[in-house]
């Protein structure tokens, strides 16, 4: 994520129009209730114990569920954009990780109609955002099992703990789904937390508008299937790579299609929405250019495809690293682009085990930012560095305010340290180890973690032994320290 106004000050107002689903909440307690009804267990022996509700993340506790994986999700999803109506179908598979007697997913704000575990009647009890699921029989340790829940309400935009819109957004003509850092429990049940990523097939039927024109559904990943219904259109996308559920994402409106390639053949897939096409007329060029450009710093592209949604959604002032695809409330600034794009190897195909690693996502995407502006023959990256030190770069207000590994609040892992400061530990990091071992860093990093989570900890180990120094000392100083470092 990189908001448009101030890096890491996601401070945004309230998008005027159709903004009927709003629902104030917090990231840690969201005020909303999903309600639960019709479903009843079998009777038996009950084995096992209750898996945990959230995975005990110290920034968002709540967040996520213990006891099982998430392999798979697949989301069938009937959406009507006049009246902001939600019907879906989740089936969920997993891998138990103990005996489950019980479980929960996170969904918030949407009423559960049926529920099965491996084909049986569940019983569902919900209670704020947590939904809890015991199966008719106790699910094994080690049991792959599918889950299906039936859904259907009024998906709610939520405000997150940094005062930031996030969840299921209506947008001047359809809506979209983000979900940093909790938002995609309000338009689907899951294990949200950052921890359990799984692969997504994603299938969306909107109506056709009052002049019989479909509205254009964008998700992660590929587009599979298109069908036309006669009043319909039914559109399935898929997601092979594994993808934490703050990625997820759905897009519908009316959007201008451009698609292409890079120079390594990854397809390239650019919705823009018509009040912004002006404004992003080099956006469809850009993304493959980045695309290639990254690559050579950081490693192969870790995804099957890649693109950007430029929308029309004044007033978010944030834009989120999508998977495959990010999005952009409005036209994006050059650096922006490269922002969100190079989230895709840090962040999306290297995700933070937990959020207070954050400024492993947020830091890195921030220098990638700082290196493109070096290569356009602007201000060097030493040059930025200085300027966020003096306090002199536009963007470098309240970097001193925490360490950035160890964020005080899950309200506040979006803020500046993060992300500027982040940065700097990174670019101290280059000059102490040298280019060519520092570039080596970056991409054995994206290749050893390739689709899956790692922490700070294993950050400096890999940085240790590739440079054979001890870098403790400067670690602690830019990275865990409360106070400003000295400029050595």
């Amino acid at each position: 994520m990189k908001p448009h106004m101030a890096k890491g000050s996601r401070s945004r107002s309230a998008v005027p129009g159709r903004l009927s689903g709003w629902a104030p909440a917090t990231a840690l307690l969201l005020a909303v209730t999903t309600s639960c009804t019709g479903s009843a267990p079998g009777s038996g022996a009950v084995v096992g114990k209750p898996g945990t509700a959230g995975v005990g993340d110290r920034l968002f506790p709540a967040l996520g569920n213990g006891g099982y994986d998430v392999v798979h999700y697949g989301l069938t999803l009937d959406y009507v954009p006049e009246t902001n109506h939600l019907k879906g179908t989740a089936v969920i598979t997993a891998r138990a990780t103990e005996d489950l007697s019980r479980f929960n997913l996170d969904l918030s704000g949407l009423r559960v109609r049926t529920t099965t575990v491996q084909g049986a009647r569940a019983k569902v009890a919900c209670s704020g955002d947590e939904m809890l699921v015991t199966p008719a029989k106790t699910v094994r340790n080690r049991e792959v099992f599918k889950t299906v829940v039936t859904y259907d309400g009024t998906p709610r935009t939520l405000k997150d703990g940094d005062g930031g819109m996030e969840g299921w957004i209506e947008t001047d003509d359809g809506s979209t789904a983000l979900g940093q850092p909790s938002g995609s429990m309000t338009w689907f049940p899951g294990n949200h937390h950052p921890s359990d990523k799984a692969t997504y097939d994603t299938t969306v039927t909107v109506p056709k508008d009052e002049d019989g024109d479909p509205y254009d559904v964008i998700s992660n990943g590929e587009l599979i299937t298109e069908e036309d219904k006669g009043r319909t259109v039914t559109r399935h996308w898929r997601t092979e790579e594994p993808m934490a559920s703050y990625l997820a994402h759905v897009s519908v409106g009316c959007f201008e299609i451009h698609q292409g390639g890079t120079d390594d053949d990854v397809p390239v897939y650019v919705a823009i929405d018509p009040d912004e096409a002006e404004d992003s007329a080099d956006v469809a060029d850009l993304v493959p250019e980045i695309v290639d450009w990254a690559g050579k710093r950081f490693g192969p592209y870790p995804f099957s495809s890649t693109g950007a949604i430029v929308d029309h959604l004044p007033g978010l002032d944030y834009a989120l690293e999508t998977q495959t695809k990010p999005y952009f409330g409005e036209a994006p600034e050059e650096t922006l682009l490269v922002h969100e794009l190079a989230h895709q190897w840090f962040g999306n195909s290297v995700t933070p085990r937990e959020w207070k690693d954050m400024w492993l996502s947020e830091g890195l995407a921030t220098y990638a930012e700082w290196l493109w502006e070096e290569g356009r023959g602007n201000r060097s990256t030493t040059e930025i560095f200085e300027d966020f030190y003096d306090g002199t770069d536009a963007e470098s207000g309240g970097i001193w305010a925490f360490p950035p590994a160890d964020p005080p609040s899950g309200g506040r892992v979006f803020d500046p340290p993060v992300y500027g400061r982040g940065a700097m530990v990174v670019h101290k990091l280059r000059r102490a180890v040298g280019d060519e071992t520092f570039f080596d860093i970056l991409r054995t990093w994206t290749r050893q973690h390739r689709h899956g989570n790692a922490d700070t900890r294993q950050f400096i180990a890999l940085c240790e032994s590739k440079s054979g120094k001890d870098l403790t000392a400067l670690f602690h100083t830019w990275l865990f320290d409360k106070k400003k470092p000295s400029r050595m």
